[in-house]
């Protein structure tokens, strides 16, 4: 065997390794989910070699008869799970489509509204100063929403002084990468058209919920457009997609094609026409199922004596829980922490970590998700003891004692749950 060859074989033993650990673990990161077998069948199929160009029946390539079939009928699925009259399922990541909005709506210069990183906030609508996106690449200007810390949500009064107070407003982006509670969409959109401004919605944690009827509905809310996530809550391959009303369409297709887009992934979109038929099907029961268990955890972990975030508005409404850990020392420990003991989440900036001076990598908080728990089929009982779990690894319990409670608690669940199927939750190899 040549080292070439050896080094081939050792990426197929390390995946094997990693999938052996996850499925004696807690993956609790809220950006993460699980595709059933099909999904990721269809991921690895030859559609992952090949181009389209464009927009079904207008490719710069050939050989699309059937790719063209199958991005049809996800724009068809997609348009239904979303209620909107427009859907590109092209972009090839949530940040992608939120570039393509950008380059649809804005010019460099142009004011834009979101919420700050540490309230809460994606790099994506962040400034140039930070490396946020929307001011990186697209050069805009960016004001922030005024947020209430207590209530883990945006102030709607003191927003709406701060739009009136600027000189423009072309564009506002609600949503966020803590996102706890639904936005003020209804609230604020009146106001932002008034300042000429248009109304976008980042939905890359929250499509799922959306989709299951369980958080809340931006496209009638006041959003004209909606960018997502198609994995996270929406349990599909890792992606994007824009939904919209029918008046931005062409704008839009321009700006992901031939704009920020060239080849998208086909096999993805494939994937992603899968998944929206599973959530047709499956959503609404997920979705319920998703925000039950994140306020059981919540709430048990409060009554275990941790600092969950949101206790104004009964911790959470999403998939997410969020917690203050600097009674033990700081997030980015904690995560290592947690990770040594089989719990895996992510450290995350909370209000009061600028005014602290604490940095991103050594945040005040911790961020747990229940996405992909629940489509193990873990419910209300099995969150409690994660609970319990996670309150013993942030305390420095000993490792021994955790990870072999959550080894005995996953023997149970190793199988994808909410598909037409069950399926093995691992099976690489």
């Amino acid at each position: 065997m040549s080292s070439y060859e050896a080094e081939f074989n050792s990426v197929t033993d390390e995946v094997r390794a990693h999938e052996r650990w996850f499925s004696q673990s807690l993956p609790m990161i809220a950006s993460e989910n699980l595709a059933s077998e099909p999904v990721r069948k269809v991921l690895s199929s030859d559609l992952g070699h090949r181009y389209a160009e464009g927009w079904p029946g207008e490719r710069v390539y050939a050989g699309c008869k059937y790719i063209d079939q199958i991005e049809l009928r996800a724009i068809a699925l997609g348009k239904k799970l979303f209620r909107a009259e427009h859907l590109d399922v092209r972009p090839v990541s949530g940040v992608n489509a939120n570039l393509a909005v950008y380059s649809a709506l804005t010019s460099a210069g142009d004011m834009m509204m979101a919420t700050s990183v540490p309230n809460g906030g994606h790099i994506s609508h962040g400034k140039k100063d930070f490396g946020g996106t929307a001011g990186l690449v697209h050069s805009l200007e960016v004001s922030y929403f005024a947020f209430d810390k207590e209530a883990m949500n945006i102030d709607v009064d003191a927003t709406k002084k701060r739009i009136a107070a600027l000189p423009s407003l072309k564009l506002a982006m609600f949503g966020c990468s803590l996102f706890l509670f639904p936005h003020p969409v209804r609230e604020l959109a009146q106001a932002i058209h008034d300042k000429g401004g248009s109304v976008c919605y980042d939905a890359a944690h929250v499509a799922g919920l959306i989709a299951g009827g369980e958080f809340q509905d931006p496209l009638r809310e006041g959003a004209q457009v909606m960018t997502m996530s198609t994995h996270k809550v929406l349990f599909g391959p890792q992606g994007g997609a824009i939904a919209s009303t029918a008046e931005l369409a062409e704008p839009l297709k321009k700006a992901v094609f031939p704009g920020t887009t060239s080849s998208h992934h086909l096999n993805n979109v494939a994937a992603k026409a899968m998944v929206f038929a599973e959530f047709l099907q499956f959503g609404q029961k997920y979705a319920k199922d998703v925000i039950a268990n994140a306020q059981t955890l919540a709430g048990r972990l409060a009554e275990l004596g941790e600092k969950v975030l949101g206790e104004k508005n009964g911790y959470t409404m999403s998939h997410q829980v969020a917690l203050d850990v600097m009674k033990y020392t700081d997030g980015g420990v904690i995560e290592k922490r947690l990770e040594d003991q089989n719990i895996i989440c992510n450290r995350e900036p909370i209000p009061g970590d600028l005014q602290a001076g604490r940095h991103y990598m050594n945040p005040g908080g911790i961020r747990l998700g229940v996405s992909e728990l629940t489509r193990l089929g873990m419910g209300r009982s099995e969150m409690k003891e994660v609970a319990e779990l996670v309150h013993l690894g942030l305390g420095g319990a000993k490792k021994q004692e955790v990870v072999g409670r959550i080894k005995e608690l996953r023997k149970g669940f190793q199988k994808v749950k909410y598909s037409f199927r069950d399926t093995p939750a691992y099976s690489f190899g």
